[in-house]
Order: structure tokens, then sequence, then C-alpha cells
């Protein structure tokens, strides 16, 4: 069964190990087996970063798999090329090389039109000691959901 709308691939542990302090919706310069592949909903961008390469900000380490009807194959974890305006680059290359900040993929989906796009955030790398505070903040909040439901 193929995606023609919706999400294809997600990056559940990055909400964990990152703060997300804002998100961006990109595009992807993509080859035609690349499209067919996420279609099929072939793809994983659990492993993959977004940054800088000669100027352009390019999408590191996604893995999408190979078409296997395709005559014309690609690399499946080829270096991809991000589509954003000229403003929102320098923004963003700027930030990656002064603050320490990461780009994070966070899902990767088939917009309206059928165009595939990727949110991206702007994110900070938690300690172990915040993750653990996360943790304990949302234990908290479903117990106390529970407790006010039965009370």
């Amino acid at each position: 069964m193929a995606i023609t709308t919706g999400r294809i691939a997600e990056n559940r542990k990055a909400r964990h190990d990152y703060l997300i302090e804002d998100t961006l919706e990109a595009g992807l310069i993509l080859r035609g087996s690349e499209v067919k592949s996420l279609r099929l909903g072939r793809a994983s961008i659990a492993e993959s970063y977004a940054g800088e390469d000669r100027g352009k900000l390019v999408l590191f380490n996604a893995n999408i798999q190979v078409y296997p009807a395709a005559r014309d194959n690609h690399e499946p974890k080829r270096v991809r090329e991000l589509l954003v305006n000229r403003k929102e680059r320098n923004k963003l290359l700027g930030m990656i090389r002064r603050e320490g900040t990461t780009l994070v993929p966070l899902s990767l989906y088939f917009n309206d039109r059928g165009l595939v796009k990727i949110q991206i955030g702007i994110a900070k790398g938690k300690k172990k000691a915040d993750k653990r505070q996360a943790e304990r903040d949302r234990d908290w909040s479903r117990q106390k959901n529970r407790l006010l439901k039965g009370g």
C-alpha cells in the first residue's frame, strides 16, 4: 500500500535526546527512485542530522531504502540537499557555526500537494540529568492526572 499524504518516518528519540527550541519545514531534493521508495514507507531518519556542506544545508545519514523495480537506483544514505530560503539558510548555518546548535530531523512526510517535506528541530543537546528530570516531570503529570480523575 502506497503512502500519498501523511507521515513517512519519525525520529522519536530526538525529543528525548535534545531540547527542541524551534521547528521549521524544509523540502528535499530527491531522485525518482527515492520518491517511489518513500511512497512505500521505506525510510529512517533516526540516525540523521542536518548540517553544512559547501555552503548548502544538507541532510546527512538519512536512510531511504533502494527501490527494487528502478533501473537507475540511488545510494541509500547519500547526502541530500535541503530546500529553504536563503535568509533562513544563512541564519541556520550561522547558528550551527556559533552557538553549538544542532539541526535534528523530527519527521519526514508528504504534504497536501504530494511533495516530500522534512520537519527539522533547532535543538541543543540534553545532559543526562535533564533527561532524568524530564522523565520525572512526565511521570508526575501522569500520576497527577490519575489522581484528579480518580478523586
